[in-house]
């Protein structure tokens, strides 16, 4: 019951900086999850399989509140799960490790890029972002493989572009839901889903959060909101960093 309870917490702590700034649930469940001994593979097909129902209440959530946009979810939705389901079929057999360095070069440029815009930014219009298809493919195979990105890198690269903050996030986690729900099932068929407390404790833990993550999108700013983000992205490459070099 501890257990359970830890991992309530967990899930409803990564839900509620996932769905408010678009990134980080699956990064920080995965973290948890490979700090007690799991194995990558294990891990992120854990992570993936409770991030079916956190995205769906997240992408219900968002929508409710006005922050999706339909066109922008289409894009995304369907790349992204062709490069889920591609990344979790080579994560069963391979080492993901192999592309923390670049994923870590790409995050610490993207977080200074976004905080470097936040600052400079004024009563601009939003621009369209481009390249959303490759984006999703990218993302999703990235997610896969490492238990976590597709937040990271697809939020941070269409807030980087200069679209809007909040329905970058709204649409970004709407889109994640079919994503997750192609990795997840990639994963029961080759490695299968074994730690079903922790799931379920970090299925009720996100469940909850989700609503008020996208109330405070719904609310938040545009420029603080991309101030946040691009801290964020900077914070978790100097994560990144440490892990692949040591340093």
């Amino acid at each position: 019951m501890s257990d359970f309870l830890l991992f309530i917490a967990v899930g409803f702590a990564a839900q509620i900086i996932d769905g408010a700034i678009g990134m980080a649930y699956g990064l920080a469940s995965t973290s948890v999850l490979l700090g007690l001994g799991f194995t990558p593979a294990v891990a992120s097909a854990s992570v993936h399989a409770a991030e079916v129902f956190t995205t769906g209440a997240s992408a219900l959530s968002h929508w409710r509140f006005g922050n999706v946009r339909w066109k922008m979810v289409g894009r995304l939705a369907i790349p992204g799960a062709v490069g889920g389901t591609i990344g979790a079929m080579l994560l069963s057999s391979m080492d993901g490790g192999r592309v923390r360095p670049v994923v870590a070069f790409y995050l610490a440029a993207m977080g200074l890029w976004i905080v470097w815009k936040a600052a400079r930014r004024a009563n601009r219009p939003s621009v369209e972002p481009r390249m959303l298809p490759a984006l999703g493919l990218v993302g999703g195979f990235l997610d896969s493989i490492g238990g976590g990105g597709w937040g990271p890198i697809v939020t941070s690269s269409i807030i980087g572009q200069g679209a809007v903050a909040r329905t970058a996030i709204g649409s970004t986690n709407a889109s994640e839901f079919l994503v997750t729900l192609m990795i997840s099932g990639t994963f029961f068929l080759t490695v299968g889903l074994e730690l079903w407390p922790i799931i379920l404790g970090l299925i009720v833990g996100g469940v909850i959060a989700a609503p008020l993550a996208a109330l405070v999108v719904r609310h938040m700013p545009d420029r603080p909101m991309m101030m946040l983000v691009g801290v964020l992205i900077t914070l978790l490459s100097g994560r990144e960093f440490v892990r692949v070099f040591g340093i």
